[in-house]
């Protein structure tokens, strides 16, 4: 198996949705639906206009197995709406958002390669602060997840519906 990271593009946008459906299944049927809900990301206008909308001012990453689009992250200067009434860092920031995998590939390692990438990417551009928000309901495996992967836990915050969230920051 061979994991390779390209640069994606508006054209990767449906296999990104597709990647969000797998992840909103899977979480289902593990019956931890409080993160996106119980139906497909895809049949949210919201969704793909905010994927294309982090592509446009940022970078998307994909992850490929042997030549198969597997896992997706984008990346940009900021946070989304949902945080940034938080106190900003006080610093230039890289914000990773819509990191997914298409579940068939769950446990290869796609997302933390994903996590490597986005932290050296945020590297070479000269900023040292990278940070990311997710889900920290249920039983925190999203929230543990990350913090296996570099980060470490600052705000939390409650989004829409009293969502419980948690950002996370690692230093490159």
């Amino acid at each position: 198996m061979e994991i390779t990271i390209r640069e994606g593009g508006p054209d990767d946008i449906p296999v990104i949705l597709s990647m969000l459906d797998s992840c909103v299944e899977w979480l289902v049927a593990q019956g931890r639906p409080g993160q996106w809900g119980t139906k497909p990301l895809s049949e949210n206008p919201k969704v793909a206009r905010s994927v294309a909308g982090y592509m446009d001012d940022g970078s998307v990453f994909i992850a490929e197995v042997d030549g198969v689009p597997a896992a997706a992250l984008t990346l940009n200067d900021r946070p989304g709406d949902h945080v940034s009434r938080l106190p900003p860092p006080g610093e230039p920031e890289r914000y990773i958002h819509w990191l997914a995998s298409d579940r068939r590939f769950k446990g290869h390692g796609l997302g933390s390669a994903l996590l490597a990438h986005a932290a050296e990417a945020t590297r070479r551009a000269g900023v040292s602060l990278l940070r990311v928000d997710c889900y920290a309901g249920d039983d925190g495996r999203l929230v543990r997840y990350y913090e296996s992967n570099g980060f470490v836990r600052t705000e939390t915050y409650r989004g829409k519906d009293d969502w419980p969230g948690q950002v996370l920051a690692r230093r490159v």
